[in-house]
């Protein structure tokens, strides 16, 4: 005999764009909304019955609507004053997921100057944030980024890995390390400022890797996430994936060139992928 298990449902990638009209400048914010909903939905799959079922353009149209008259100033707070509309709103809902996605627009700096209405793309990483919440219960958020890429030309190296028949791997004193890292960090603090968090973890993250001498992706890693949990307090954990996006020395000899680490070809498929937490 069938049962069902667990179930979820929910609306996933509304994209929102939404321009915030100060005296002396506009702010202007990308995000992209999943929305996820648990609770008493049995009977919508064993009984084709939908009364307890919100409709997911529904959903779509709750993300807007919560929008027009949010003053969320980061998207994790967007996330949950999202939630806890349908939360206040949906009594079948148990439980909600809210996870929203925000581009890197930047204000354009014109003639040395911060230009008050003008933005260009700061780079292809997304900041990123997951809300869930049980009624009843309070709300654990995680933040990140994805898509976080990343390059050093020097003080990387590989050597002292293990060596069997199999392997053809030559070791590198000096090679390029590059990546296209994904992180998330969870907090300790019930309410932190989640804008001074961020900027303080990424800024973290990206110094340490700059200046760090690299005998490893996964020492680096290790070394990345404790400059972070040491650069904000109210992180409890920092998870990092950080693919080895590869550039392999090019071979010029056919042709009768040196290549002394000159000309490479980059490699992204096969990768490495090395992920670690780092906890206090």
């Amino acid at each position: 005999m069938a049962k069902l298990g667990e179930n979820r449902y929910g609306k996933s990638r509304v994209r929102l764009s939404r321009i915030t009209r100060l005296s002396d400048r506009h702010e202007f914010k990308e995000w992209t909304v999943h929305v996820m909903l648990y609770g008493d939905f049995e009977t919508s799959y064993t009984q084709a019955d939908n009364s307890k079922v919100l409709p997911t353009d529904t959903m779509k149209n709750t993300v807007y609507y919560v929008a027009r008259g949010s003053q969320a100033e980061t998207i994790e707070a967007f996330a949950c004053e999202l939630g806890d509309y349908f939360l206040s709103n949906q009594p079948q809902v148990a439980k909600v997921s809210i996870e929203v996605q925000e581009k890197a627009w930047q204000r354009m700096t014109v003639d040395g100057a911060p230009e008050a209405t003008t933005f260009k793309m700061g780079g292809p990483e997304l900041q990123t944030a997951h809300a869930e919440r049980e009624r009843g219960s309070g709300w654990n958020v995680i933040s990140g980024v994805d898509g976080l890429t990343i390059l050093k030309t020097t003080k990387s190296a590989f050597t002292g890995y293990i060596k069997d028949k199999l392997t053809t791997l030559k070791p590198a004193a000096d090679r390029i390390f590059g990546t296209r890292a994904t992180v998330t960090w969870e907090y300790r603090a019930a309410t932190p400022d989640y804008t001074q968090v961020r900027a303080r973890t990424l800024a973290a993250l990206l110094k340490e890797f700059a200046g760090h001498d690299s005998m490893s992706v996964q020492h680096t890693l290790f070394d990345m996430g404790k400059a972070a949990l040491a650069a904000a307090p109210e992180i409890a954990r920092i998870r990092l994936s950080m693919p080895n996006l590869h550039h392999l020395l090019a071979e010029l000899s056919p042709f009768g060139l040196d290549n002394p680490n000159h000309i490479f070809v980059p490699i992204d498929e096969p990768h490495g992928t090395i992920e670690a937490t780092i906890e206090r």
